[in-house]
């Protein structure tokens, strides 16, 4: 039975990273989670993300700085953080595959893969510091 619940409970954690698609932090899927099944413990959906990540189900974040987030979103895609509020979105552009083949033969390491994280200020973000302007 344990392998059972284990199953069930790891299609929740998933099912809660595609719910919240705004590439939530592993707080945030718990709190989603708890609230579908109450029973379901902080180390159980901890547990499933870095299984979910380790499995290729989810793209595990890693936030320098920050909480790592989990997107459900598995193309060749990179991310911008706001470096006001701390989300994380998907910046639209084309994929770089030749960096890893540069990165390759200039350092001699196989490289697996990578991540680019930009850092910038989201639109929100902006106009909400936005300097009032008077009126006339």
């Amino acid at each position: 039975m344990k392998t059972s619940r284990n199953t069930m409970q790891r299609n929740l954690v998933l099912q809660t990273v595609r719910l919240l698609h705004h590439h939530p932090s592993a707080e945030e899927i718990y709190r989603e989670a708890v609230r579908k099944c109450p029973n379901i413990s902080k180390g159980t959906v901890y547990r499933n993300l870095n299984l979910l990540a380790e499995r290729g189900d989810i793209v595990k974040i890693v936030v320098p700085g920050g909480a790592d987030r989990f997107d459900f979103n598995l193309a060749k895609h990179y991310h911008v953080r706001c470096r006001r509020c701390g989300n994380v979105y998907d910046v639209d552009m084309p994929s770089l595959d030749s960096v890893m083949g540069m990165a390759c033969e200039t350092h001699g390491v196989q490289l697996e893969g990578f991540q680019i994280m930009f850092t910038g200020v989201c639109q929100n973000c902006r106009e909400e510091h936005r300097p009032l302007k008077k009126s006339s």
